[in-house]
């Protein structure tokens, strides 16, 4: 059985933590929009030229570009199931994904919403700080280093923040969620796909709720 999710929720969420956590524990694809460009304009495929000619260029990826990589990597890759992280973000994406996935018989299972409270995400994300090496996240108080400057995963001393992991840079990107992505969840709640989850619990907990959602999905 193939399980296939849609990980909702605006920036600093925790999207990207609990994507890997199923990663490895399930061994479900994640499906980053940015990876897949970064991989597809060094690919040397037809559709890598196309995104390298448009990115290049300085031109925005279009929509159908995007889905064109979607359905590369569910025709080439076998896996247990997918995770769509970073889209759909938009109505119109949504749209587009359904009715590829129904052209190749496939659906999306379920759409967990990481829910959050802002004022809270915004003290999380200026603290956040990951390693360059093996993508760790930290946190300044609530996640240190055990060493300063030192990975305790990998060793390395490549540790880096996001220039726009900082409150006003946060404000700004979650306002564009709010206008962009939030009616997402007014979508796949009409359509009984949406399962919300506690974003600001401890990241074990997160993993908890959305591994029941898992299991529930394949019990």
């Amino acid at each position: 059985m193939t399980i296939n999710i849609i990980l909702l929720g605006p920036p600093g969420a925790g999207k990207g933590t609990q994507a890997r956590t199923l990663v490895e524990d399930r061994g479900l694809v994640q499906l980053s929009t940015g990876d897949m460009l970064r991989e597809a304009r060094t690919s040397g495929t037809e559709m890598g030229r196309v995104v390298a000619d448009v990115m290049d260029k300085g031109q925005l990826v279009t929509d159908e570009i995007v889905i064109g990589l979607i359905r590369e990597k569910l025709e080439t890759v076998d896996a247990p199931g997918f995770i769509f992280d970073g889209f759909p973000r938009t109505l119109p994406q949504a749209d587009a994904l359904e009715e590829l996935l129904a052209g190749m018989g496939r659906k999306i299972d379920a759409v967990i919403e990481m829910q959050v409270d802002d004022a809270a995400l915004v003290d999380r994300i200026s603290g956040r700080f990951t390693c360059g090496n093996c993508g760790e996240v930290y946190h300044d108080t609530t996640k240190p280093t055990t060493e300063p400057g030192k990975c305790d995963v990998c060793g390395s001393t490549d540790l880096r923040r996001r220039a726009d992991d900082n409150a006003d840079s946060l404000r700004t990107r979650l306002l564009e969620y709010y206008k962009k992505t939030s009616p997402l969840i007014g979508y796949y709640y009409a359509k009984g796909q949406l399962h919300p989850v506690d974003g600001m619990a401890e990241m074990d907990a997160v993993g908890r709720q959305v591994a029941g959602i898992m299991d529930g999905l394949s019990g």
